[in-house]
């Protein structure tokens, strides 16, 4: 049985015009003859509509009259209007409305998301709205910045700009409707949604709605929804709405990633065993705090004697235990590392939540008695923790990345492998990383908090693919996000994906678009796919912020600067810097006549020894220039290997210039690397034999220097276009 009504168009203005939102003269009548003297007082030409409680749709049905220029006009269309009606309609009456004319029209909106809450739409409207499928979502509440970034987000936004005669949208006009259906979200949890549908936009810009429909729930009482701050958001362990951030203390989670000691619980001589893979990579990450395992028969697995059971150990000596045992025996193991002191535990098992009714219950008696306890519980069935500053690798899966400064966290093991497999190809390193697994006690929400205040961490790098208490992780990534960059991959973004991670997660995906709008709304950059979202962190991890979207372009050929170039431009934030009668000056005095003399910079194969330093100090001390991409470097060091390997190496003078041309490519690395310290702009240098030849002299002397190399120049622009909206945001937030 359902509870939801939805009002009449004249009920629905009548909530939404003392809010602010600007409709056009209107009166609601039951006769033809009321009908004319209404249009006569609000002045021709006039529109007239068949309205009532279950006329939703009266354009599909040819129930509104345009254009009415007289009265026998108006009378004639609103005894045929009448003539309409049926049953069904219930009790209807006439609406006679000024006529408002303009053919650029939007759509406002609000619907109640089951995990994000209340949230404002705005999109490109009229009866072609969802064909069109044009829309932005922010949640509530909303500023007129938000607003703001919602119209200028819009496809079609240039249409609302000066447009053929035209004058460009009122945004104050728009703004005002906008903020009134927030405001009626906002004051009554009983309105579940609300369609404005068309606002025309005039030819003079004004923005005025013509169409209103708000549906209620007559089952939940008249008043303001539930609210939540943003220090105030959160799940309990056992599910209750305990909304407290953060949820886990310090010390829990200081003990699952710098633990004084680490034991494996199930550990195994056979190498095929997760009790045997943890061990393993435990002791292969050289970690340097006390390590223990047990296994009922007392095996000695990779040199460590193991002990029968938790309760053998010496107490307050361990601080983390990985479970790698049968779900059914875990919970007298959480009693026993209570006793002796541990603090964290990972449970590698699966078989619970993911699996069926019995796991979901086993999964929550877990949780519960480890809170009861005082013990974190990570997992169930993740991969495992990885933190190096701890030199610690207690996880079932490979590999382990080198030490740096981007922490992830993953509700897919498998992308937690991926992101540390990219940290390892380019040599920019990780300081934690975690496999959510089924998040019982532990989710990304809460890794991502922690992360924002871990020293070890400068930027967060997540993959989320389920949404289960979507305000909580807006508030988790809101904090996150305003002391650190986060970045984000969202998996289930399309319907087959949505299918698909419900079914890998046991929980369903949230809607993509409104996922999106909280992104946007607070900051957060979401990437779309995992080497984007690597490229983007790295820079966060490893390059200065960009203070200013002016960008040089320097390439050593001129197809890379123009791929390059056209990537900044479908950027849309980022512009190529024009350069300064002195610059070019300085430029001039540097390359030979034929280089290009604009910028993308293409000295046209005329380098010297000195060229590419002294063309990247000019550009990167150039006033006009914010950031510099820097393309083709690593192809002299590239011809010097085909030298290497071609047989001939070293007679015929091939030794010494193999060797210059690789000198040559890391003192190009090395410049890169001083200026964008000295200036404090991104430098970013960009090849594919980042990816191709990791030997080669050029990549080697970038990563040398703790710095990214890009595979290419669009990849480079892509990362630097998020890192500058990171910038803006952070600006406008002070």
């Amino acid at each position: 049985m359902t509870y939801r009504r939805t009002l009449g168009e004249d009920e629905s203005k009548q909530l939404l015009a003392p809010l602010g939102a600007r409709f056009p003269r209107e009166t609601v009548v039951d006769s033809a003859v009321a009908a004319v003297s209404a249009a006569e007082s609000i002045g021709l030409p006039v529109v007239v509509k068949l309205i009532g409680p279950k006329l939703a749709h009266k354009s599909e049905r040819g129930l509104v009259r345009l254009g009415l220029t007289s009265a026998t006009a108006v009378r004639d269309a609103a005894e045929w209007l009448l003539a309409q009606r049926t049953t069904a309609d219930g009790d209807v009456r006439l609406l006679v409305a000024q006529q408002v004319s303009g053919n650029r029209e939007l759509i406002v909106g609000m619907i109640r998301d089951p995990q994000f809450g209340a949230t404002l739409l705005l999109g490109s409207g009229g009866v072609a709205a969802e064909a069109l499928n044009d829309s932005q979502v922010r949640p509530l509440p909303v500023t007129r910045r938000d607003i703001d970034d919602m119209i200028d987000r819009l496809a079609v936004r240039n249409l609302f700009a000066a447009f053929r005669g035209q004058s460009a949208l009122q945004r104050e006009a728009l703004a005002n409707t906008m903020m009134a259906v927030a405001r009626l979200a906002e004051q009554r949890a009983d309105v579940v949604s609300i369609d404005i549908n068309p606002v025309i936009v005039t030819p003079h810009g004004d923005a005025i709605a013509v169409d209103a429909l708000v549906e209620i729930d007559e089952h939940t009482a008249q008043q303001p929804p539930t609210t939540h701050s943003t220090t105030s958001l959160s799940s309990s362990p056992s599910g209750a709405a305990s909304r407290v951030i953060p949820r886990h203390s310090d010390a829990n989670m200081r003990s699952l990633f710098d633990p004084r000691g680490v034991v494996v619980v199930g550990a195994s001589t056979h190498p095929g065993k997760f009790g045997f893979v943890a061990l393993h990579n435990l002791l292969a990450s050289k970690y340097e705090g006390n390590v223990a395992a047990t296994n009922l028969a007392r095996e000695t697995v990779l040199g460590v004697e193991c002990v029968a059971s938790v309760d053998d150990l010496a107490p307050d000596t361990y601080d983390l235990a990985v479970l790698c045992t049968p779900a059914g025996a875990n919970e007298d193991i959480v009693r026993a590392c209570a006793r002796v002191g541990i603090n964290a535990i990972f449970v590698t098992s699966a078989g619970y939540g993911e699996a069926d009714e019995a796991g979901h219950a086993a999964q929550s008696r877990l949780v519960a008695l480890a809170d009861e306890l005082g013990i974190l519980v990570a997992g169930p069935n993740g991969q495992g923790v990885v933190s190096t500053p701890s030199a610690l690798c207690a996880q079932i899966v490979a590999p382990y990345p080198p030490r740096g400064s981007i922490s992830i966290a993953s509700q897919s093991g498998n992308f937690v492998s991926s992101f540390m497999n990219l940290a390892r190809a380019s040599g920019v390193g990780v300081a934690r990383a975690v496999s959510a697994g089924n998040a019982a006690a532990v989710d990304v929400a809460d890794y991502l908090e922690w992360y924002s205040r871990d020293a070890a961490t400068t930027v967060m790098l997540s993959y989320i693919e389920s949404v289960v208490d979507g305000q909580r992780l807006q508030a988790a990534l809101g904090a996150a996000n305003a002391r650190k960059p986060v970045v984000v991959v969202k998996g289930g973004a399309t319907e087959s994906g949505a299918r698909a991670a419900a079914s890998h997660t046991g929980a369903l995906a949230s809607n993509d678009r409104v996922f999106d709008g909280v992104c946007r709304q607070l900051g957060v950059v979401r990437a779309s796919d995992i080497e984007e979202a690597f490229d983007v962190a790295a820079l966060f991890a490893t390059a200065p912020l960009p203070q200013g979207n002016r960008v040089a372009i320097l390439t050593t050929a001129g197809g890379w600067g123009v791929v390059t170039s056209d990537a900044l431009a479908r950027d849309g934030v980022l512009q190529l810097a024009t350069l300064s009668a002195p610059t070019m000056a300085k430029l001039d005095a540097l390359l030979p006549a034929r280089w290009s003399r604009n910028n993308p910079v293409d000295c046209a194969g005329g380098e010297t020894r000195d060229t590419i330093p002294a063309v990247l100090e000019v550009l990167a001390t150039a006033d006009e220039v914010d950031a510099v991409v820097y393309l083709g470097i690593g192809i002299q060091s590239n011809q010097a290997r085909l030298m290497r390997d071609g047989g001939f190496f070293p007679d015929h003078g091939l030794q010494r210039i193999v060797e210059y041309h690789e000198r040559q490519d890391e003192r190009f690395a090395l410049s890169a690397n001083e200026l964008s310290s000295r200036t404090g702009k991104p430098i970013l240098v960009a090849t594919e034999l980042a990816v191709t030849d990791a030997t080669n002299a050029a990549v080697r002397g970038v990563r040398a220097h703790g710095a990214m190399c890009f595979a290419s120049g669009p990849r480079a622009v892509r990362a630097l276009g998020h890192a500058w909206r990171w910038t803006q945001h952070r600006r406008l937030d002070g």
